[in-house]
């Protein structure tokens, strides 16, 4: 299985996880929330096969952009993973929004022309965040639990990103309108954990298993084809920075 979108390092005890993880042969990308954060966690992501550690500077951490920057740029070479970055302009964030513009410009300014993969968060702000990735010529990215109109989705992968959908998305309507809109070939799978619960308990990457159950039902397909597909379709995204740093 593939969780293309997971905050391991939020976890109560990360190794336990990052060791289950292992155990099951799980591909994992695993986010975090400002380079501080990366910098504390990359040693202990380095020995491990399948697990990645993403270097991200989360919107709504946006009052630490400035002093966090410089971070960025430093550890920028160490990965080919970026995430969580992007933009949010809900009741949450809108606040910072300035702050968060600047900040997604001046990393996209970075990334361009660099083999990376962003794992994008668009919340109230889908359509900024489509415009400002095609406008920095961004090839590799994924919007991590899409919320925004369905009006954008084809035009999203069009543009060649991926979409990755968690267990809360296959619960609500809203999350089942947007897959049902999405393309198969488009499709990859993410826990977001440990920000979900499944059955009252912090959701885990093992948990991605519900939604495979759930893209077997409404793609009319077996459990094996849908891990087939989403395999081929992380492959195939992963083909884009091949010759970089892995």
């Amino acid at each position: 299985m593939i969780d293309a979108h997971c905050h391991i390092d939020l976890y109560k005890r990360p190794e336990d996880i990052l060791n289950e993880c292992e155990a099951l042969d799980m591909t994992v990308l695993a986010m975090t929330n400002l380079p501080s954060h990366f910098e504390v966690g990359y040693p202990f992501f380095l020995e491990r096969k399948k697990i990645r550690l993403a270097l991200g500077m989360h919107p709504l951490y946006a009052k630490y952009h400035e002093n966090e920057f410089p971070s960025f740029i430093r550890n920028t070479s160490k990965t080919s993973y970026i995430g969580e970055i992007g933009l949010d302009f809900s009741q949450e964030g809108i606040a910072t929004k300035e702050i968060q513009l600047k900040t997604f410009k001046r990393l996209l300014f970075e990334l361009t022309g660099k083999k990376k993969i962003l794992s994008i968060h668009s919340r109230r702000a889908e359509k900024e965040v489509l415009e400002h990735l095609i406008g920095y010529q961004i090839k590799s990215a994924i919007f991590h639990w899409y919320s925004g109109s369905l009006s954008l989705i084809s035009k999203i992968y069009s543009a060649g990103f991926f979409f990755s959908i968690n267990p809360a998305m296959i619960r609500s309507k809203t999350g089942q309108s947007i897959i049902s809109q999405i393309p198969m070939d488009y499709v990859l799978t993410e826990s977001d954990g440990p920000f979900i619960q499944n059955d009252g308990e912090v959701i885990k990457p093992r948990d991605i298993s519900l939604v495979i159950t759930y893209l077997s039902s409404i793609w009319q397909l077996p459990q094996s084809a849908i891990q087939e597909k989403i395999n081929s379709n992380f492959h195939r995204l992963i083909n884009t920075i091949k010759s970089s740093d892995q």
